[in-house]
């Protein structure tokens, strides 16, 4: 399994890591808190299957409370969820939540693991997650993680049987105990132990819960009270949980911030039972580990601490670094080190960044950097030397107190740096269910670290410390303030189709548009464009030049082409090769206010839908919900799609029931996904949207779910939304009437049409309704009852209602030909 190795040899001296932008001084109240951290030997690791699935007010206990160095393993990142932000989904989505996590991080002090599982969407039993992860892989990330991270205690939030509630949910209790008993045998997973010893943890334990009608806990339980106030927070910890938790934007996870004691329970899964405390028979200190000076100087250094000046404890600390630095055990003194110099440079008020102006960079370019160094140390830190990526510079230079020196320098990026984008997206996955990770080590990371740093020789009293700083971006925001972000490595030219989806029906040229983007001052001459399907070149031509940084060229590929290709749902790449050189990268960049900056590269493709796909409406409105593909799908197809906003609904009613506001102007009006769950202003519009119904429109809802609504009531008769979903994507679908003008007006739907389809069939359905309403298709997952209620229709008024939780949010960004078919009916009905 493992091929390279990333850890570094323990020396005379430790690196200092940076996995921000800046090393930046904690808080008085936050170096408390790491001093007692470090006293206290014991770690946690909890495990679950998702961002936000982890108990944030037990880790927020554990941390600030115990202080015991605590982290959450999260199996995926969250891949296969729904996103309340934007339009992401699959990877992009993924990355999103990782970076939310973080942010959660960031705020309860835990530490964040992931394995390579792609979360794929909802499974219902541990047997459908396992036909899609591989059991045996995961289970050897988890020891992994185990093994680097070496926990006393693992926790589980959830069990391995139906109780969990989702099939992933449940694979993670049973990897978590494989993982637990293999964690400590030389004979598994031995080319592991090339870089990390075996680890055995003392227990595993459950942290049974209570989530609805659902009750897992028990009195004869271990109990554990947490939510305790913490007047170095100015808050609980459950309160601090609601913060954290409420970080998971894309989720929609806003989450109460809850004052006051709780009780949490803990069942026994394996190993050594706990009867009193979470830790019993564990080593809780350095004393009982042969160290007792090194516990005796952190009860000094603790007892002492000066919250208005903690820089009175950096000989204490100084001197301790020396007898951590003595430890004969690697391991312990590997973990240790880290902390303590994290701890002596904040206590040394030691803020360090290297910047630029530009957020972008090419290989092989050269840009000037300011390396900005302040300490706020009477007793100075002084600078040695820098080694700015290849050119070392000394200076044996101190930092005066609380005065900021910045240093010019022009740095040149290697010609072979690597694009800047997430380890885990660098290689196309393994495949649906697992990541590709480039470097094994780099299993458990959250992110890889920048390969691009300066590296600063430090000196404080008589010890040497090596500080990284990552080459960043800084920049000043006129409503963010100062934004510092990772400076970000780009190819010299990106290629992208300007639309991301393309339809073309039978008999028709297609016509696409290229935009070659160029971030360099390289002039490309003589360059061919492939447009390619299958290594088969369709299309394209020469460009004698591109000059200028943004360049839109049109293609057409004829239709004597595309009659050669037998599907239907087809992908086309796209490259662009000068000067012996082949580009075909396409970036994508996520910005949302809660994050940073994030971007991976895509190979330049787009989805072409070819056939005969039929609409016969020209102008629908559309009421947003969370983000979704809907509205740039019908602009694609030719359809003007218009956001409705308060004033196109408010009218005066007839007499008939009929509507004279704005409505009346659209062939068809469709609400986003979870809009009820979404807009707030719904409940004040669906009687203008009834109305709009009644006097001959056609309304087509999509999924919603019973969070947080608005309406309660949301169609003109009544129905039920529950929990119930088809997963299996190739799921058999009866058409229960095949004469349904909804199946035959404009396009003929057959089974064909539910070929080819991505992560599920749809979720939510109705479970109940009035008699009004007519299903249209029957379907189920495998062993489970027959649901119909994935589409209903109802005829009110001189209109049509249609509520549809079947995924075309899904489907369409995918280019699934028979799914556009199918939504174009819905919106067609009252064409016919």
């Amino acid at each position: 399994m493992f091929k390279k190795i990333l850890i570094a040899s323990i020396t005379g001296f430790y690196t200092v890591f940076c996995s921000a932008q800046q090393v930046r001084p904690s808080k008085s109240s936050e170096i408390y808190r790491e001093l007692k951290t470090l006293k206290h030997l014991p770690k946690v690791l909890y495990l679950a299957a998702h961002p936000d699935d982890e108990n944030t007010g037990l880790l927020s206990w554990l941390i600030n409370d115990q202080n015991v160095e605590t982290g959450y393993l999260s199996l995926t990142r969250g891949d296969g969820g729904q996103n309340l932000l934007g339009t992401e989904q699959g990877a992009a989505l993924g990355l999103i939540r990782t970076h939310e996590l973080l942010e959660a991080r960031k705020l309860d002090g835990a530490q964040q693991f992931f394995t390579r599982a792609i979360d794929f969407g909802f499974s219902k039993n541990t047997t459908d997650t396992f036909k899609q992860w591989d059991e045996n892989s995961i289970t050897a990330d988890v020891v992994w993680v185990i093994r680097q991270f070496r926990p006393d205690v693992i926790i589980c939030r959830f069990p391995p049987t139906a109780a969990a509630g989702h099939g992933q949910h449940a694979a993670s209790a049973v990897v978590a105990e494989k993982a637990f008993k293999l964690a400590g045998d030389k004979n598994a997973f031995p080319d592991q132990l090339k870089y990390v010893n075996v680890w055995q943890p003392k227990r595993i334990m459950w942290n049974t819960f209570r989530f609805g009608n659902n009750n897992t806990t028990a009195e004869n339980q271990l109990k554990v009270t947490v939510g305790q106030y913490d007047a170095q927070l100015g808050m609980g910890y459950g309160e601090l949980a609601g913060l954290s938790r409420s970080l998971h934007k894309s989720q929609g996870a806003g989450t109460q911030s809850v004052a006051g004691i709780k009780t949490e329970y803990f069942a026994h899964i394996a190993g050594e039972p706990a009867k009193s405390t979470l830790f019993d028979g564990i080593n809780k200190t350095w004393t009982k580990e042969g160290n007792s000076d090194i516990d005796q100087s952190l009860d000094k250094i603790i007892s002492d601490f000066n919250f208005n000046n903690p820089e009175q404890s950096l000989p204490a600390l100084l001197a301790l670094r020396k007898k951590v630095l003595a430890l004969k055990d690697s391991d312990l003194k590997k973990d240790k080190i880290k902390s303590l110099d994290n701890i002596i440079l904040s206590c040394a008020g030691f803020m360090g960044e290297v910047v630029t102006n530009q957020a972008e960079a090419v290989a092989g370019e050269s840009h000037n950097f300011r390396l900005n160094l302040i300490s706020r140390a009477t007793n100075p830190v002084v600078l040695e030397d820098v080694k700015w990526l290849s050119q070392s510079e000394s200076f044996n230079r101190k930092l005066s107190k609380d005065s900021l020196i910045t240093i010019q320098h022009d740095i040149q990026i290697p010609d072979d740096a690597a694009l800047t984008e997430p380890y885990w997206l660098a290689k196309p996955a393994v495949n649906a269910a697992t990541f590709s990770v480039p470097n094994d080590t780099l299993v458990g990371l959250p992110e890889a670290e920048s390969p691009l740093n300066v590296l600063l020789g430090l000196k404080i009293g008589s010890e040497k410390f090596q500080v990284k700083l990552p080459l960043s971006f800084k920049k000043l925001d006129p409503v963010r303030g100062d934004v510092v972000e990772a400076l970000r490595i780009v190819p010299a030219l990106e290629l992208k189709f300007t639309q991301p989806l393309y339809l073309v029906k039978e008999n028709e040229d297609l016509h696409l548009s290229l935009n070659f983007k160029v971030n360099s001052n390289k002039q490309f001459n003589n360059g061919k464009v492939n447009l390619m399907f299958n290594e088969e070149r369709l299309g394209g031509g020469d460009l004698k030049s591109i000059n200028g940084k943004d360049v839109t060229v049109d293609y057409i590929i004829p239709k004597a082409k595309l009659s050669s290709i037998k599907s239907n749902q087809l992908q086309l790449d796209a490259n662009f090769v000068a000067d012996g050189i082949t580009y075909n990268k396409k970036q994508v960049l996520i910005q949302y206010p809660h994050l940073p900056s994030l971007q991976y590269f895509t190979p330049a493709t787009v989805a072409v839908m070819k056939g005969d796909i039929q609409s016969k409406v020209k102008k629908v409105g559309y009421v947003q919900g969370a983000g979704d593909f809907i509205p740039e799908f019908l602009r694609i197809a030719g359809i003007q799609a218009d956001a409705l906003k308060d004033e196109d609904f408010y009218g005066n009613l007839d007499e008939s029931g009929g509507s004279q506001n704005k409505l009346s102007q659209y062939d068809a009006i469709v609400l986003g996904v979870r809009a009820n769950n979404t807009e707030k202003k719904l409940g004040r519009w669906m009687p203008f949207l009834w109305s709009y119904v009644k006097g001959g429109g056609n309304l087509v809802m999509q999924y919603n779910t019973n969070q947080d609504t608005t309406v309660d009531q949301l169609g003109m008769y009544n129905f039920t939304i529950a929990n119930k979903r088809v997963t299996e994507e190739n799921a058999e679908v009866k058409f229960l009437n095949p004469n349904h003008k909804l199946l035959n007006f404009p396009n003929k739907i057959t089974a064909d049409d539910f070929k080819g389809w991505v992560q599920e069939r749809g979720a939510y359905f109705p479970d109940k309704w009035d008699a009004a309403y007519e299903p249209l298709f029957e379907m189920y997952d495998t062993g489970e009852e027959p649901l119909q209620g994935s589409t209903l229709y109802a005829k009110y008024g001189k209109g049509n209602f249609i509520y549809t939780p079947l995924a075309f949010f899904r489907q369409l960004p995918a280019g699934n030909v028979g799914a556009a078919r199918l939504f174009l009916n819905f919106l067609s009905a009252q064409k016919n």
